[in-house]
């Protein structure tokens, strides 16, 4: 077992929800030919809690590179988020 004085804080945290909540997962947004900027904008903003600034700069991250990971956290946090971005007409996944 490793020294916990040499972990990193985001280790230690990483660590802590392992044990309490389940692996670390994260909602993965892809690209299409359907949803404008816009609509996906305020979808981050209304289902992941993004800033309107972090939500543009994950749009654009979708457009020049096919996906972007909006949202990190426990399977169980994530299945609502990832399904309302769904029935926004999104293509989100958890991986």
């Amino acid at each position: 077992m490793p020294m916990r004085a040499s972990l990193t804080p985001e280790e230690l945290l990483l660590e802590e929800v392992m044990l309490e909540l389940g692996p670390v997962r994260e909602i993965v947004v892809h690209n299409d030919d359907v949803n404008t900027f816009d609509h996906v904008i305020a979808s981050l903003v209304e289902v992941c809690d993004h800033e309107p600034i972090q939500a543009e700069q994950c749009a654009w991250i979708v457009h020049n590179n096919g996906k972007c990971s909006v949202k990190r956290g426990t399977y169980d946090q994530l299945e609502a988020r990832c399904h309302a971005l769904q029935q926004r007409g999104l293509s989100a996944v958890i991986q």
